[in-house]
């Protein structure tokens, strides 16, 4: 599987997890040199799991917010704790 934006792969890997209906990512098959932690907003700060989002910065072009992990997942989401996910304009296929 494999998450693309602006048809650059961001991530690529068969070693998905799904849940809640986004796939995860492992972190050594993310382009980290493209993600740029952002700060947390207040309902950041809300999440039970710890979410951290980033920007996905390709080309100078930055697509807000693209990417997150969860860096203190509840026992529920463990099974993605460090693991990356994708949506808006990042295509996941």
């Amino acid at each position: 599987m494999k998450a693309s934006i602006d048809g650059h792969i961001v991530a690529l890997s068969n070693d998905i997890i799904e849940a809640q209906g986004y796939q995860y990512f492992p972190r050594n098959a993310v382009r980290m040199d493209w993600l740029e932690k952002v700060e947390k907003t207040p309902k950041d700060l809300e999440c039970p799991h710890g979410v951290q989002f980033y920007d996905v910065v390709v080309d100078g072009r930055r697509h807000r917010r693209a990417a997150w992990s969860y860096e203190k997942p509840q026992p529920r989401m463990a099974q993605v704790g460090g693991r990356f996910g994708f949506w808006e304009d990042v295509e996941v296929a």
